[in-house]
């Protein structure tokens, strides 16, 4: 039934499938707290309210509630209602660390704003501003096509311009792709753990997602051969390099392997290039080995900054008119400004700078968090953002997010990476690295982290204020 806004949008993170339904509510709570769709002080709907609106009895939502308050995330006062836990010291931004945004940090030796500055000030020098200003058509001129091009060198190989279109950032991308390639109702092959962002494109969409076993190179291929014999996808959506929340990174060998099995099912695939080029020496995207079938997406958000949103996709030449009219008809063009600004660092080398810096940083965090962090617990690439931790027996996921919250620190559960619903979780926290502004405030983070992991026994959620 339909879900009245005084209820809030929390509640699509409450999973349909098995298990029992009032752990679903407590985790969902969870969950929403973590992503930021619930924050300290927010009033939950009444008992009654709730359980009319998902079609459950009151128990069901009363017995959620209390779990729920067991840990640590509500607070209740008789006529008052009850609420999300208020904790000491939560209450200004400032105290908390984010790890669960996964975005690049300050690039070490570049100073961005100046960069922006000077770079816009050319701009302006040297353009006429109504041409700015104004519309445009297509996916991206020549020149930008070209520049967009050779930055992706490095891993799509010698590309010609042509193959190559302009979108205002990448989730805006691959739904011009998905757009193009599917219809609701029909399954996508991806990672058993997976991109939120593509979660949150196939429930859009109204896709069916098909999680296929992993390992640490990434999507096992005899499995994948499995799900398209079994499930009969009509796509396959991948991270192949520094796999977003697991940072599996498949080898040449690998990446060959998918290939063959799209081929044999006659698959397109769509590559999320997010991390792509963060090695130095990076393994050739999926969309060389097979140009025919794979739409390769690439994000300046990653490589540059979150305020620098461009995209870049390549594309099979058959495709092109198709996804340049998805993108007309979704976001209509990428801003002129931004892709002036972008064009001339690529041209320049100033993005190649840029990247540079952020890559130094990234190994430099790395390494502080490998030298904290419990290694045989940790999955990270030493050029990456973000690091994979699984909890020891212990501690269940929910209950250390819920309690590393407390002490100031914001995690990912794994539960928010799940590509089907009802589906076995790892036990396990996405750490992003990127966020904290200097290596003080991350080593500080990293050391409380490391604390709460080694707690033999995790402490009552009555006693965390």
């Amino acid at each position: 039934m339909p879900l009245s806004s005084a209820i809030g949008d929390w509640v699509s993170d409450i999973p349909s499938g098995s298990g029992p339904r009032y752990l679903a509510i407590a985790n969902a709570i969870g969950l929403a707290l973590d992503r930021g769709a619930l924050a300290p002080g927010d009033r939950l709907p009444p008992h009654r309210a709730l359980a009319a609106a998902l079609g459950v009895d009151l128990t069901t939502v009363t017995r959620a509630y209390a779990e729920a308050r067991k840990r640590g995330l509500l607070d209740s006062a008789v006529g008052s209602g009850t609420f999300i836990r208020r904790v000491p010291g939560e209450e200004t931004p400032q105290t908390t660390v984010d790890m669960s945004m996964n975005i690049p940090p300050a690039p070490a030796d570049v100073s961005l704003r100046d960069l922006i500055r000077s770079g816009l000030s050319r701009i302006l020098r040297g353009a006429d501003v109504a041409t700015l200003m104004a519309y445009r058509i297509g996916a991206g001129s020549r020149e930008e096509r070209a520049a967009g091009a050779a930055w992706l060198t490095p891993v799509c190989g010698k590309l010609p311009a042509s193959r190559v279109l302009l979108a205002s950032g990448a989730q805006s991308a691959m739904l011009a792709v998905a757009s193009t390639l599917l219809r609701p109702g029909d399954v996508v092959a991806t990672e058993s753990m997976t991109y939120p962002g593509f979660r949150a494109l196939a429930a859009y969409m109204n896709l069916q997602m098909c999680g296929v076993e992993t390992d640490a190179e990434g999507i096992i291929p005899s499995a994948l051969e499995e799900v398209c014999q079994r499930d009969r996808p009509k796509a396959i959506y991948c991270t192949p390099t520094i796999q977003n929340p697991t940072t599996a990174t498949m080898g040449i060998a690998r990446r060959e392997a998918i290939v063959a099995v799209a081929r044999r099912h006659d698959l397109p695939i769509i590559e999320d290039g997010a991390y792509a080029l963060y090695p130095h020496d990076p393994e050739p995207a999926l969309s060389a080995l097979a140009p025919e079938r794979v739409y390769h997406v690439a994000t300046t958000a990653k490589s540059l900054s979150p305020g620098l949103r461009l995209a870049y996709i390549v594309v099979p030449v058959e495709t092109q008119g198709a996804v340049t009219n998805c993108l007309r008809a979704t976001t209509m063009m990428a801003s002129p400004l931004l892709v002036g600004l972008i064009t001339g660092w690529m041209r320049d080398g100033t993005a190649g700078a840029i990247l540079a810096g952020i890559r130094k940083e990234a190994v430099a965090r790395q390494a502080l968090a490998a030298g904290l962090l419990p290694r045989q617990y940790s999955a990270a690439h030493p050029e990456g953002l973000h690091i994979w931790l699984t909890l020891p027996p212990n501690w269940q996921r929910q209950n250390f997010v819920t309690y590393v919250r407390a002490q100031g620190l914001a995690l990912v559960p794994s539960d928010a990476f799940n590509a089907v619903v009802g589906t076995a979780l790892p036990n396990a926290v996405r750490v992003a690295l990127g966020v904290s502004p200097d290596h003080g405030r991350l080593t500080a983070a990293l050391k409380l982290l490391a604390q709460a992991f080694k707690l033999e026994e995790p402490p009552g959620f009555s006693d965390v204020v």
